[in-house]
């Protein structure tokens, strides 16, 4: 395994994981700027009404891309698993 495989599989592993997060970072995200905004209009500083939301925008971006988030890392690793030979005959 040469120096340039492993940082291109690190590259590839870091592309994923930031692919698989984002659905649920952005929705946390956007669902927390509105309630922030709606507090900050009405005065209301109750910490439940930050957390409960977001909690459920998660739970339903989970729902909603949770098969593409599968999909995506059965494909990389079977991906993975694929490279095993070329990467132990190189070396």
């Amino acid at each position: 395994m040469t120096d340039t495989q492993i940082v291109h599989i690190g590259l590839q592993t870091m592309t994923v994981s930031a692919k698989l997060a984002a659905p649920v970072l952005l929705t946390a995200l956007l669902i927390g700027f509105a309630v922030s905004l709606f507090q900050s209009v009405t005065q209301i500083q109750e910490a439940t009404l930050s957390f409960v939301p977001k909690a459920i925008g998660c739970g339903i971006a989970l729902l909603v891309t949770g098969n593409w988030m599968l999909h995506e890392m059965i494909t990389f690793t079977k991906m993975l698993f694929a490279q095993i030979p070329t990467l132990l005959g190189s070396a």
